[in-house]
C-alpha cells in the first residue's frame, strides 16, 4: 500500500538521565507543534490515557513527569476537566459481572502516576471501580475480524477529547506495545477474551480496536515519552535502555506515531541492547504462544472458553513486519508518509536520518 497522507510527527530530545524540568518542557514543547489545540474550547473535559498495565515504573508504563506535563498543558489551554484513567492487565486486575479483584488505582499508586496526575490538576478514574454494567458497545470498522462491538467504558462519553500517552516497549504477545496496544486498557474483559482467545487475528484486531468511533471521534492527541525504552520480552518487565539522546515524540496521527516509536525501538534495540540479552523470553514463539493460553484462562468465565487459537508473535527487523501496523494502514486511512519534524537542535542529525529512513519503505 502506497503512502496516501503526510502525517507529522514531532520529535524533541533529552540527554541521558534528564531532569524532570527537562522531560516536561520537551513534552510541551512537541505537544504544541504536533496540534495548535483548536479542538479544544474553555471547560471541555478531556480524558488522558496512558498505559497503566501494571504498577512497575516508568518505562514498564507512562512516565509520571511526561503525564503531568501534558495535564498542566491542558489545563492552561481551558480544559474544564482533565481524568486520568485505565483498567490495568488481567494478571493484576479482573472484572466480573460480581465484581473486581486488584486495584488499577493502587497500581498507578505504585508507578507514580496517580500522584503526579492529581497534584497537577486531573481527577483519576478506573473503569473496574465503575462496574461490569458502566460499559458501552462500540463497532469498529466494517470488515474488522472481531465478532461484536468492543466493551468500552461509559466515562468516554462524558468527555469531548481523549489524548492518548503510550510508551515505547517490547510484548512479549504483539512484539511492542506502542499506541495501538494501548487501546486495550479501555476494553472490558469479555471484549479482551476474544481478543486473546480468537489469537489467529490477534495483531489485526489490535489496529481494528482503533477504529471504533469513539476513538475516531475523540481522539486528538499521542504524544510518548522515550527517553527510557523496554527493550525486551514486555509489557511489564524486561531490559530498560537509556540512550544518550532520549527522544519526546507527538502527533495528532497514532499510525504516525507508532511509525516512529517501533522505529525508535528497532534503532535503540541495534545500537545498544547486548548480544543475546534476555534471548529466550524475548524471542520465544513458544513462549508467547503458552502465555497467551495463559491469559485466555486468567480471563476466561467458562471451561469452554479456554480453547484459544494459536498466536504467532511478530518478528520485528523493520517496522513493516508488524503486522499490528499494516493492518493499520488498511483501516486508518492509508499508510502515511510520515514527516518526522526536530522541534529544536536537540537530536543529532544522524539520528534523525536513520529514523527518517526506518520509517520510508523501501520501493
Amino acid at each position: 500500500m502506497t503512502a496516501t497522507t503526510t502525517a507529522r510527527t514531532f520529535l524533541a530530545g533529552v540527554p541521558k538521565d534528564p531532569s524532570p524540568e527537562l522531560v516536561k518542557s520537551a513534552i510541551r514543547f512537541v505537544a504544541v507543534a504536533a496540534t495548535d489545540f483548536s479542538w479544544l474550547s474553555k471547560g471541555d473535559a478531556v480524558f488522558v490515557k496512558p498505559a497503566s498495565n501494571s504498577g512497575k515504573p516508568y518505562p514498564a508504563t507512562t512516565s509520571p513527569i511526561a503525564l503531568a506535563a501534558i495535564i498542566e498543558l491542558l489545563k492552561e489551554k481551558g480544559a474544564g476537566r482533565v481524568i486520568v484513567g485505565d483498567m490495568s492487565g488481567i494478571e493484576h486486575v479482573k472484572l466480573t459481572p460480581k465484581g473486581f479483584k486488584g486495584s488499577s488505582r493502587r497500581l498507578m499508586e505504585h508507578s507514580g502516576m496517580a500522584r503526579a496526575a492529581v497534584e497537577a490538576g486531573a481527577e483519576l478514574h478506573f473503569f473496574e471501580e465503575a462496574g461490569w454494567d458502566a460499559f458501552y458497545e462500540d463497532l469498529p470498522a466494517a470488515g474488522s475480524h472481531w465478532k461484536r462491538g468492543l466493551m468500552m467504558p461509559n466515562i468516554l462519553k462524558e468527555v469531548d477529547h481523549i489524548v492518548l500517552m503510550p510508551r515505547c516497549a517490547r510484548h512479549v504477545l504483539a512484539g511492542a506495545t506502542l499506541g495501538l496496544k494501548a487501546a486495550v486498557g479501555y476494553w472490558r474483559t469479555d471484549t479482551r477474551l476474544e481478543y486473546h482467545r480468537d489469537a489467529a487475528t490477534f495483531h489485526e484486531k489490535t489496529a481494528e480496536g482503533n477504529t471504533v468511533k469513539t476513538l475516531l471521534e475523540k481522539q486528538r492527541l499521542v504524544l510518548s515519552a522515550a527517553d527510557k525504552i523496554l527493550s525486551t520480552f514486555g509489557p511489564d518487565d524486561g531490559y530498560v535502555l537509556e540512550p544518550e539522546t532520549g527522544l519526546m515524540m507527538a502527533s495528532e496521527s497514532v499510525t504516525a506515531h507508532e511509525m516512529v516509536s517501533l522505529a525508535w525501538l528497532l534503532l535503540t534495540r541495534r545500537m545498544l541492547l547486548p548480544r543475546n540479552k534476555d534471548a529466550f523470553r524475548d524471542n520465544s514463539r513458544w513462549l508467547a504462544n503458552v502465555a497467551n493460553h495463559w491469559v485466555v484462562s486468567k480471563l476466561s468465565q467458562r471451561p469452554i472458553e479456554l480453547a484459544s487459537e494459536k498466536l504467532i508473535k511478530n518478528d520485528l527487523e523493520a517496522i513493516w513486519d508488524d503486522r499490528v501496523l499494516n493492518r493499520s494502514f488498511q483501516v486508518l486511512g492509508g499508510r502515511p508518509k510520515p514527516a518526522l519534524e526536530a522541534v529544536d537542535d536537540t537530536i543529532p542529525a544522524d539520528l534523525m536520518k536513520r529514523l527518517e529512513e526506518m520509517t520510508v519503505r523501501p520501493s
